[in-house]
């Protein structure tokens, strides 16, 4: 990835982690970005993009799906930072550049993995992600519904900003 100042770098990153996530733009596949918990309170936190799996669509199914929250990390500043290390799901994962990576990988929590950039996209301006971490499954504290919920509410919006535009 080449060098480019900290907002470019955070919107190539989201690109990347976006397409990742649901490549062809799928229906099924359940996702939403800057997911806030605990609105309006001193508490509140924002997780840069959850995506859902179920395992299936029936009742049980949804309840033992799992969240996969991704935090967009620009540089070993922005990861130094007190905001975006807001890790809710069953699965966490930093996405950041490589060098940035390098010089943060001890001080990045067991359990949570990092996407890196592998090279630009074939059919488009953002990059593969390739995992040099792996996340390690945990149990999250937050019910399946209020995650949903949650999801949900964030995706309404930008539904609705789309359609103001």
């Amino acid at each position: 990835m080449q060098k480019s100042n900290r907002p470019e770098i955070t919107a190539i990153l989201s690109l990347s982690i976006q397409r990742h996530i649901d490549e062809r733009n799928d229906p099924r596949i359940y996702w939403a970005r800057e997911v806030t918990f605990d609105y309006a309170t001193d508490k509140a936190i924002r997780v840069d993009y959850m995506r859902f799996k179920p395992v299936n669509n029936t009742v049980s199914g949804i309840e033992k799906g799992d969240f996969y929250c991704y935090e967009v990390k620009s540089s070993v500043e922005d990861f130094h930072s007190k905001n975006g290390h807001n890790f809710l799901g069953d699965y966490n994962y930093y996405v950041m550049p490589e060098d940035v990576y390098e010089k943060v990988k001890n001080e990045i929590p067991y359990g949570v993995g990092v996407y890196v950039p592998d090279g630009k996209h074939y059919r488009g301006e953002w990059y593969n992600l390739r995992s040099v971490k792996k996340a390690a499954r945990r149990d999250r504290a937050r019910p399946v519904s209020e995650m949903l919920l949650m999801m949900f509410r964030s995706a309404a919006r930008d539904c609705i900003d789309r359609r103001r535009k």
